[in-house]
């Protein structure tokens, strides 16, 4: 178990890359910095995901850095007991492989969006996602800790158009700032599914 607080490193890109890491608890951002020195983020992560599995395929380094957003509690696993508990724990490895293909749906739902939709739709199918729209039964989802910046990372935009669009939910009713978290209603979904 490894405890960090909001902004503390994980680990660097290009760091040598032996474990694979479980959120318990809180939640961590993981960024490319390409070499002309330009950041984008490429996935919000939470509670129940795993991160640096890449390790497992024999990837030598990391290929991204991880920041905790919040307060966070990791189970770090190194790869040869992650390997030996994949193979002699039925019930764990069905759970790790699930977990890494809806992992890959994202992943590629993610690409979809970027290809074909405006960073409006980007934007709110972002804070669905993040609000975890779909997987709980409330109305409203708190998403706490995440800027403006690291939004516009996210969906390949602007800060300005970031803001510009927060605001125009905000006024619409499908946000709801308050004290460094967002509020996101479901109402929201009536961007995405507008043609």
């Amino acid at each position: 178990m490894s405890k960090y607080n909001a902004k503390d490193l994980i680990f660097k890109q290009g760091e040598q890359a032996n474990n694979v890491f479980y959120i318990q608890k809180g939640s961590v951002k993981l960024t490319v910095v390409n070499p002309l020195g330009r950041e984008a983020v490429i996935s919000i992560l939470g509670t129940g995901d795993f991160f640096g599995e890449r390790c497992l395929a024999s990837q030598p380094n990391s290929i991204a850095t991880a920041i905790c957003l919040a307060p966070t509690s990791l189970l770090v696993i190194e790869k040869k007991e992650m390997i030996r508990v994949l193979s002699a724990e039925h019930t764990f490895s069905d759970y790790f492989i699930a977990c890494m293909l809806e992992r890959n749906i994202r992943v590629e739902q993610d690409l979809i969006d970027q290809l074909f939709n405006n960073s409006e739709k980007r934007l709110a199918r972002t804070l669905l996602m993040l609000a975890q729209y779909g997987k709980t039964d409330q109305p409203y989802k708190l998403i706490t800790n995440l800027s403006h910046e690291t939004l516009s990372e996210m969906i390949g935009t602007t800060r300005s158009r970031v803001n510009f669009f927060m605001n125009k939910f905000r006024d619409l009713d499908f946000i709801q700032y308050s004290n460094c978290s967002i509020q996101i209603n479901k109402s929201l979904l009536s961007v995405v599914l507008q043609d």
